[in-house]
């Protein structure tokens, strides 16, 4: 007899939900909301489209930023046609005037401030022999120096007990990417997370890390194509994840549900930071 059991794959993995209204009410800025399908026929969901689609399912009003306008558009049109409630901020989080007036924007569009999402991840050279300086700077300051900016500009405006999720990566906790600076700029993220926790539990404000796995996302399909071998990848549940899964680890953390998590670091891996 074999033991061996199909990969589960809910409604909840695959977006087929509807919302009860967990975030009903809530104010939210989802920085790298947009996608860019990297040339790719029918791409699957990203991370950040699926936050913001089921964070505007849930009831919570949506601003979406991208330094792609149109693929923010992109992300608010699907949101409307669900009925929810989104908006297009364009701003490229290496720039600090943009991410000052991104925060500016949304606290008035929005009326206030609740959660904050940084959904943003840009990678440089492979192996250490063939890192170069402006490859380093370019990823730090995108993954690392505009999450700091924009906790900056936003912790203050945030509303009392409202919530921050960074998203990191696998990366940051077991080495493979073969990048590292996007390595280890993913890793410095929780070191910012805790930080935000801290200087936020005085307004009852909390933050969290989520670090996905292997995800089936248009840039996962593109690092296959660079490095074949990730595909064959053990995980321990026997598949890669989804944006959507990625997106209902970052909505509990952002909810009620999660009041009493700050300072956390959530692995979205299908076990593979512990098992594989």
């Amino acid at each position: 007899m074999s033991n061996h059991v199909e990969p589960y794959m809910p409604g909840e993995s695959t977006g087929q939900t509807e919302g009860p209204g967990r975030l009903k009410g809530r104010r939210i800025l989802i920085i790298g909301g947009g996608q860019d399908s990297h040339d790719i026929a029918d791409p699957p969901i990203g991370n950040g489209r699926a936050m913001s689609v089921l964070f505007a399912r849930e009831g919570a009003h949506v601003a979406v930023a991208d330094r792609s306008a149109s693929a923010a558009q992109a992300t608010c049109d699907q949101i409307k046609s669900e009925d929810g409630a989104a908006f297009v901020i364009e701003a490229d989080v290496t720039s600090p005037s943009d991410i000052q007036r991104m925060i500016a924007d949304a606290t008035a569009k929005l009326g206030g401030l609740d959660g904050l999402v940084y959904n943003v991840g840009v990678v440089a050279e492979m192996w250490l022999t063939n890192i170069t300086p402006e490859g380093w700077d370019k990823t730090f300051s995108a993954n690392l120096r505009g999450a700091a900016l924009a906790l900056k500009e936003a912790l203050p405006e945030m509303a009392d007990n409202g919530a921050v999720v960074l998203i990191s990566s696998l990366a940051s906790l077991k080495p493979g990417s073969r990048l590292p600076a996007y390595d280890a700029s993913k890793a410095a993220l929780a070191g910012l997370m805790r930080h935000a926790a801290l200087e936020g539990a005085r307004k009852g404000i909390r933050a969290n890390v989520i670090a996905p796995g292997l995800i089936d996302t248009s840039l996962g399909r593109l690092a296959t194509k660079g490095r074949p071998g990730r595909a064959k990848t053990p995980v321990p549940l026997g598949r890669q994840g989804t944006g959507w899964e990625v997106a209902n680890a970052a909505l509990f953390l952002i909810s009620d549900a999660a009041a009493y998590i700050t300072g956390q670091v959530l692995s979205v891996d299908g076990g593979m930071s512990t098992l594989g």
